[in-house]
């Protein structure tokens, strides 16, 4: 039997912040619609309705779409036209978006309707916040497309509302099953969608908002682990802490914070091994300073896009009112500086791992090996690392550069802004990746300084933070297929991600 979820009681819009939104993806909370606020939707519907019959064409809802803007709907093609939209649009297929992307995705869709500006049906939303108390998710791809906007994939939701789509049939990769059954088994009715709530579906960019809102949190992880390694690194290497300095960071409140943590982990140090560090050592705290940057920039974009109009046609004031709300060029180009940054991450941290395997810089067995020469140590890790890194640099390319014409003419450019989150998704994995190889090389080199008086060893409260990631490796430093272990502290440092978001 599932555990009851807390429910988040929305009174209005504000309620389903980023964070709620987060939690949503997540599986600790469901929604449900106040009874002021489901009273406020349905009568803005009803104005809307009313606006319709003044007889004015409305772009989407008595017209076709794109380039068949120009044709207007008879009354009987209209009852059936918010459907009909979902239909020959619903054209993606995998990989489909995780279960707690989908959540994410559906939290998001509510909130931005929530606004008001849609001006589509309480019952619209509250099918959305039953979705994901019931876990009736649709199936929705992953994949960017050539549409401006996020139409393909939100047309898949939409089906899945209306029963004609296909939902998650479990976990991440289970496949599908029919929306139809599984609406039918979780006991709702398909639903039927009224005037303006086919095209309100299909519009602004609730995807790449939830998936910038998942990207970002799983940034702060990476952050945090980045800054437990290299202050390990420093320590292990009895790096001079002059790059630390609390003064150089005048001005700058990210690079304060940052070298802030990184003195308080790494600990003093009565002398250096060496008057100068490797550059990779003393550039990295700028580099995770404007990775802390990145982060928050991100962060203020899917504010904006959590509170601003994404609806075209938007209802405003008793008009309708285009807009292109489904270009998702702000969260794009965030997205892309969060995925340069996090590339600028994994590029630095295999530089410091090569450092690692230099007796010169550490004081340890060159390759951080056993006995080198009979034993290979861990240089096999460090090109682990190098190619991870070097894959990753085929995701710097931003995805708003290189539009291309579609429907005719009328769709001429698109951001591209789901092709942007996929790269940062790539991008946090990747640096995940590279993170585990410097943590294995740390933990090698902490086992190695065993019993050597003259080894650095790092302070007390950065040896509990390592020893808690490094549980159950093994003590012995003799070579083994050290691929294991990689993947034991890759999967450790991605727990939050992978158990618990994706």
């Amino acid at each position: 039997m599932s555990p009851v979820l807390p429910s988040l009681r929305l009174t209005d819009p504000a309620g389903l912040d980023a964070r709620a939104v987060l939690a949503v993806a997540r599986g600790e909370l469901v929604l449900e619609l106040g009874d002021d606020l489901i009273g406020w939707l349905d009568g803005r519907h009803a104005r809307m309705l009313a606006a319709l019959d003044v007889g004015d064409p409305v772009y989407g809802v008595t017209t076709g779409m794109g380039a068949l803007s120009e044709v207007g709907l008879d009354q009987a093609a209209r009852a059936r036209h918010s459907e009909a939209l979902l239909t020959a649009r619903a054209a993606g297929g995998p990989p489909w978006l995780s279960p707690a992307e989908t959540r994410a995705v559906l939290a998001v869709r509510l909130r931005t309707f929530l606004n008001g500006d849609a001006a589509v049906s309480a019952a619209l939303c509250g099918r959305l916040a039953e979705s994901i108390a019931l876990d009736v998710l649709p199936a929705i791809p992953r994949r960017s497309t050539g549409a401006a906007g996020e139409i393909v994939g939100l047309a898949h939701l939409g089906a899945a509302l209306t029963g004609a789509g296909d939902v998650l049939a479990g976990g991440p990769g289970a496949g599908t099953s029919p929306a139809g059954q599984a609406l039918a088994e979780a006991g709702l009715v398909p639903l039927r969608l009224g005037p303006k709530e086919g095209v309100a579906l299909i519009e602004g960019v609730p995807m790449t908002t939830a998936l910038a809102v998942l990207a970002a949190e799983d940034a702060r992880e990476v952050l945090r682990h980045a800054l437990t390694v290299l202050a390990a690194e420093f320590a292990i290497t009895g790096a001079a802490r002059d790059v630390l300095d609390a003064r150089l960071a005048r001005g700058d409140d990210a690079l304060a914070r940052v070298t802030e943590r990184l003195r308080d982990l790494a600990g003093p140090l009565s002398r250096p091994h060496a008057l100068q560090p490797p550059v990779s050592f003393r550039a990295s705290p700028q580099v995770l300073a404007h990775l802390d940057r990145a982060i928050d920039a991100l962060d203020a974009a899917t504010g904006r896009a959590l509170r601003t109009v994404t609806d075209s046609p938007a209802f405003l004031d008793g008009e309708f009112v285009g807009s292109a709300g489904f270009y998702g060029y702000d969260l794009a180009v965030h997205l892309h500086a969060l995925t340069v940054a996090l590339i600028g991450v994994a590029e630095l941290g295999t530089a410091r791992l090569h450092r690692l395997m230099d007796p010169a810089v550490t004081g340890l067995n060159a390759q951080l090996s056993a006995e080198p020469g009979p034993q290979t140590g861990l240089t096999p890790v460090h090109k682990r690392a190098v190619g991870v890194a070097h894959e990753l640099r085929r995701q710097a390319v931003p995805s708003v550069i290189g539009p291309v014409e579609t429907s005719g003419g009328q769709e001429d450019a698109q951001a591209f802004s789901l092709e942007a989150a996929q790269a940062c998704r790539v991008v946090l994995d990747g640096v995940t990746e590279v993170l585990a190889c410097e943590l294995l090389a740390v933990h090698q080199a902490r086992r190695l300084a065993v019993g050597r008086p003259d080894a650095v060893r790092p302070a007390a409260g950065l040896r509990a933070e390592l020893d808690a990631l490094t549980e159950g490796l093994p003590a012995s430093v003799a070579d083994r297929p050290f691929g294991r272990d990689v993947e034991t502290l890759r999967d450790r440092l991605s727990a939050r991600q992978r158990h618990r978001c994706y």
